[in-house]
């Protein structure tokens, strides 16, 4: 009778202990004062008061993953950034709320043991980590056989923050009449409507991803992979310069687009105008939606169309807060502004115009 190992299922095990060796240098640079080393733990430890002194701490959390961008990343056997997407997608969320990333945690599966795969997609991963001031405290790396392709893999983040009680920044109870609306240019498509812009490029377009993009100067593959901006430093700024109180309102802008993320955090009697001509979108939309002959409410409802933060604040802090939001590469730009509606039980809403 055939003798059965692990190995013979699909999994080696010495090949999986290669690979976690390469991970310990990945998370150390990311390590802050908050985290409590524990050699062979089987969690993390991270200590809240060594961030800083908080009066009345909660606890600010996000999870997410990055979507069929996975696909565009194994199609280019481009493994090093997308983790930095990974990171982006849960610490933004946090951000929101106007809270302090502290930890991550990450979920990598694979079908095949893989150690470059594994530290490429970490190496990503850290480099998220270290530009949202957060510690990779851990995470978990599942082989799967059968369940998964050999070259195939998938991600899921999860991120804690922090802030007191008393600074956290709700849009249902600050936003008000008269309020601006500003606009924090995104770097590109980010991690959302990937399933679109696939079919579009390689299905209906039939190109490659060393095809170049002529307007942009760039490959196909390059202009899709550029990574979600994180915007840690942007928030600090704000807080800084502007302060937690004069901030009424952040949304990120994922899938669903302006209207339906700015939306969330709407309260009810409050109608929010977006000038559709106070931004030009990179050409990188415009490409797409010509390339696709895709309509422009759909491509405002899939993508983030070139805003992937819009800030709420009283007028009177509105070029204050452009300036506070703005870098050489992305200058801020004044959306829009926030009117009570007739009846202040209307649902919050948002309307290009």
């Amino acid at each position: 009778m055939t003798e059965l190992s692990y190995q013979s299922a699909g999994v080696d095990l010495d090949l999986y202990e290669k690979a976690m060796q390469k991970l310990p240098g990945l998370m150390q640079r990311t390590h802050t004062p908050g985290v409590m080393e524990l050699p062979g733990g089987f969690a993390g430890l991270f200590r809240l008061s060594a961030q800083r002194q908080w009066t009345d701490p909660v606890l600010v959390s996000g999870t997410d993953g990055v979507g069929t961008k996975i696909k565009l990343a194994i199609m280019m056997q481009q493994f090093n950034s997308i983790g930095i997407d990974l990171v982006a997608m849960c610490v933004n969320d946090c951000l929101c709320l106007g809270a302090t990333p502290l930890l991550f945690l990450d979920y990598i599966a694979m079908g095949k043991d893989n150690p470059l795969l594994l530290e490429q997609l970490v190496q990503g991963v850290s480099d998220g980590c270290v530009q949202s001031g957060a510690a990779l405290l851990g995470g978990e790396t599942a082989i799967m056989p059968d369940l998964y392709a050999d070259s195939d893999f998938d991600m899921a983040g999860f991120c804690v923050a922090a802030a007191d009680r008393s600074s956290l920044i709700n849009g249902k109870e600050r936003i008000a009449d008269g309020d601006v609306l500003i606009g924090v240019p995104s770097s590109g498509f980010h991690s959302n409507g990937y399933s679109l812009i696939r079919k579009a490029v390689f299905e209906h377009a039939g190109l490659s991803v060393d095809d170049t993009i002529d307007d942009l100067s760039v490959s196909v593959g390059d202009a899709l992979m550029t990574p979600t901006r994180i915007y840690a430093d942007i928030v600090n700024s704000l807080q800084e310069n502007i302060g937690n109180e004069a901030v009424h309102g952040i949304a990120h802008i994922t899938g669903g687009g302006l209207c339906e993320n700015l939306e969330r955090i709407l309260p009810d009697g409050v109608h929010a105008r977006l000038q559709r001509s106070s931004w030009t979108p990179s050409p990188l939309f415009s490409w797409l939606q010509s390339l696709g002959n895709i309509a422009e409410d759909e491509m405002f409802r899939v993508f983030n169309m070139g805003i992937g933060l819009v800030v709420a604040v009283p007028s009177r802090f509105a070029n204050e807060t452009c300036v506070a939001c703005s870098t050489d590469q992305y200058p801020a730009v004044i959306l829009g502004d926030v009117i009570a509606t007739d009846n202040t039980g209307d649902t919050g809403q948002a309307t290009l115009i």
